[in-house]
């Protein structure tokens, strides 16, 4: 039996007025076989995973069924967080309703609007309305809002009817506004009662108000990820048999060399050439500093080329680059839901029709047994309906969820998981890898030495070609054509030192020894070989003491070795090694000052392992070497059943399982995809300071949701009473619905 692979779509969604919006398409969606589905209210998406036989078609019109529109986004693009439409409904309703609702309170105004409009009536012979002697200014007000109540508005009750059976804030202002209406056409009809055309037009006035400024809020807590979407260049140049021809991003692929100017925007992922300048990645992982790249560094697309005119190789293009990357991963955080969040979404479903009932309740109290008029149990039953917010309870997380994760990207922060955040709280533990974690994950050359007595063993024809340069150019010409992690250390290193490429000949490569050939230098071809000490000691003279010595320093700091030799005389010494992030050790520093534990669990060898804790300030006992992923797995649930709640930190395949278990992860951008997939939060800059700020970040962020939520629960908690005790008119209540919404995304606004 084979299982059928599932594909993440996100869809664009129109429609939605409340968190019952969310459960309503939630809940059409989910009935598709095979179909996972979740709405993020704050940024109108549905994102889902489905079967991919499935056509989005399918998805599209069961959306539609539940009374709301979807859009495909085909490229994570920004979906529509501002509704198009809601300034124009804005205009509109102001045109109708500050009319209405001014006519109908000036009361000083009513004697000679009705005296001009029975004049006129008159002098054209219109047949007048009923009561029209007095109640004529009640017709116009009427006559007014009508267009409001029934076109402008027409959206929202629109929503209401076909979510009938699941009802959502759309139904109640719909049954407010009706209400109203409908009351007020029969008090003027019959001169009987006070009519309420002004509330209904009043409500919806502010409802459609609250609706766009909220929309506005949300552009401006998405306005970080549109700013990471900003960044991708339209075009780029790139070199066509030594000219440079603009092409279409869209038409770069990787293999691809392409010229970045000085002060435009690198077109996508690749590695230096040529050139020398300084690139600013502070939009894509946050680092404030400018980092200098030469020939052989690897850049990040979408970042600013300073100064210097580089030719780059595309090594990731489209959907695979750095950029695309995060911004998948912000999407996608901001489409799923904490657990907080879902308890929230849970109780919006009831909201909805408690309300209704409670309004119904309170006509029946007021009107049965409180002794009060058909007028006053009217208003406020309608004053209940409309002073309801849930849209504050669907708001609460995901606006906060959104705004975080948009600032955070831009500091290179990137929450995957918003259980995140809660987990955050409560962690008293740290595991973490060595190499790529606690290390640039790199390796580098640390030490070169060069032997000055061996001009006097090649004798006086090499005298003149021993300098430093050619040394390392004959170190390049060999390291260049290997992919070890040594032999690229090298070979950056000589490449920097300004080393030049020369031709080789009879070439050899012996995996785990080391490369042989025979370098063109300046007329002269020796025989050139670099490898590992005791491998180059089988071909060379016995080491001089300064070679000895440098192998020696090399092997006590757990550096790799190699050793370069000209004709059977070693000539220089390269110690290589991965280096110590230089904020390593201020990071566990601040985690041990807030009561957290921190430990080393290395694959790497026990003398490496126990150099880089030291460094780094993690007690001798904390620190286990040798260990394999299941060791690393086991460590962790280990710690978990003693009580603890674990933060694993790593960056490889050997970290996925780890990072899985724990109870919150973090995972270094630069590591691999198998370890970002299995992380809760990616850490995009190199600097391990950053997981200090993701924990800030997260703390901030909950603390933020929960101040949203209890103000949403208090709001209504209060609120409800004041209406049904009839404290508050119909269109306060409206007034007060829309701030309670606006309350809950601008406090979301103050997250940095």
């Amino acid at each position: 039996m084979t299982t059928e692979q599932l594909t993440p779509l996100t869809f664009s969604i129109s429609g939605m007025t409340c968190s019952s919006c969310v459960n309503s398409i939630e809940r059409a969606v989910n009935e598709i076989p095979g179909v996972s589905a979740s709405v993020n209210f704050a940024s109108e998406t549905l994102h889902l995973l489905a079967p991919s036989s499935l056509d989005a078609k399918t998805i599209i019109k069961q959306v539609k069924s539940a009374g709301y529109e979807a859009r495909l986004l085909e490229d994570q693009s920004n979906p529509a967080l501002h509704r198009k439409g809601a300034a124009r409904a804005l205009i509109a309703a102001a045109l109708f309703a500050i009319p209405a609702v001014a006519i109908s309170m000036v009361m000083s105004w009513h004697p000679a609007i009705n005296e001009w409009l029975i004049s006129t009536f008159e002098s054209y012979s219109w047949p007048q309305p009923p009561h029209a002697d007095h109640n004529f200014v009640s017709w116009l007000v009427l006559a007014i809002t009508t267009p409001l109540i029934l076109f402008v508005a027409w959206p929202i009750h629109r929503s209401a009817l076909r979510n009938i059976f699941h009802p959502t804030m759309d139904t109640l202002v719909s049954l407010g506004a009706f209400s109203a209406y409908f009351w007020s056409i029969y008090a003027t009809y019959s001169n009987t009662g006070e009519p309420y055309t002004e509330v209904a037009a009043g409500v919806l006035f502010f409802v459609i108000l609250g609706r766009y400024l909220e929309s506005r809020a949300k552009r401006r807590a998405s306005s970080a990820l549109s700013s990471l979407l900003a960044l991708g260049e339209k075009e780029v140049a790139v070199m066509r048999a030594g000219v440079e021809v603009i092409i279409p991003i869209s038409q770069l692929v990787v293999g691809d060399e392409f010229v970045v100017k000085p002060g435009s925007r690198i077109a996508t992922d690749g590695v230096v050439i040529s050139g020398y300048s300084s690139v600013d990645n502070s939009m894509i992982t946050g680092e404030s500093v400018p980092v200098e790249v030469a020939p052989g560094s690897r850049i990040i697309g979408s970042a600013m080329n300073n100064n210097g005119r580089l030719l780059v190789r595309a090594t990731r293009v489209g959907s695979d680059t750095e950029l695309a990357r995060i911004t998948s991963m912000v999407v996608t955080a901001q489409g799923s839901k904490t657990p907080i969040q879902a308890k929230a979404d849970k109780i919006a479903a009831y909201f909805v029709p408690i309300v209704t009932v409670l309004a119904a309740f309170t006509f029946e109290g007021w009107y049965l047994f409180g002794g009060k008029s058909l007028t006053y149990s009217i208003s406020t039953a309608i004053t209940v309906l409309v002073i309801a917010c849930p849209c504050a309870l669907g708001l609460a997380t995901p606006i906060a969820l959104l705004v975080a994760s948009g600032r955070g990207a831009q500091r290179g922060i990137v929450l995957r998981n918003p259980r995140a955040l809660e987990a955050s709280q409560t962690i008293d533990v740290v595991v973490l890898d060595k190499t790529g974690t606690l290390t640039e994950g790199e390796m580098s050359v640390r030490d070169f030495t060069l032997s000055p007595s061996a001009s006097k063993v090649l004798g006086s024809e090499f005298s003149n070609l021993l300098t430093e340069k050619n040394i390392l150019s004959s170190a390049l010409a060999l390291e260049s054509q290997s992919d070890h992690p040594t032999a690229k250390s090298i070979a950056t290193f000589a490449l920097a030192q300004g080393a030049a490429q020369l031709p080789v000949d009879q070439l050899t490569q012996t995996p785990g020894v080391g490369v042989a050939a025979r370098v063109n230098i300046s007329g002269k071809s020796p025989v050139v070989l670099i490898g590992s000490p005791v491998s180059v000691a089988h071909s060379c003279i016995p080491f001089d003491a300064e070679i000895t010595a440098a192998i020696e320093k090399a092997e006590s700091n757990s550096h790799a070795v190699s050793v370069l030799a000209w004709d059977g005389v070693a000539l220089a010494v390269f110690a290589s090694g991965d280096i110590v992030k230089s904020d390593a050790a201020a990071t566990l520093q601040e985690l041990h000052k807030r009561g957290i534990t921190t430990w080393l669990v290395s694959g790497d060898n026990e003398q490496s392992a126990s150099n880089i804790g030291s460094q780094v300030g993690i007690a001798a006992t904390h620190i286990i070497a040798n260990a394999l992923p299941e060791d690393k797995l086991a460590k962790v649930k280990a710690m978990q059943e003693q009580g603890h709640r674990v933060l694993m930190i790593g960056d490889g395949v050997n970290d996925a399982a780890a990072l899985a278990q724990a109870d919150l992860s973090i995972a270094m951008g630069s590591g691999t995809d198998v370890a970002m997939s299995s992380a809760d939060i990616t850490l995009m800059r190199p600097q391990l300071g950053a997981v200090i700020e993701a924990l800030d970040l997260s703390k901030k962020t909950l603390s933020t949701i929960k101040g949203n939520l209890t103000w949403a629960f208090a709001y209504n908690v209060i609120g409800l009473p004041i209406a049904a005790l009839g404290l508050a008119t119909p269109m306060y209540a409206a007034a007060a619905m829309a701030i309670s919404s606006l309350f809950v995304v601008s406090n979301s606004l103050r997250l940095k």
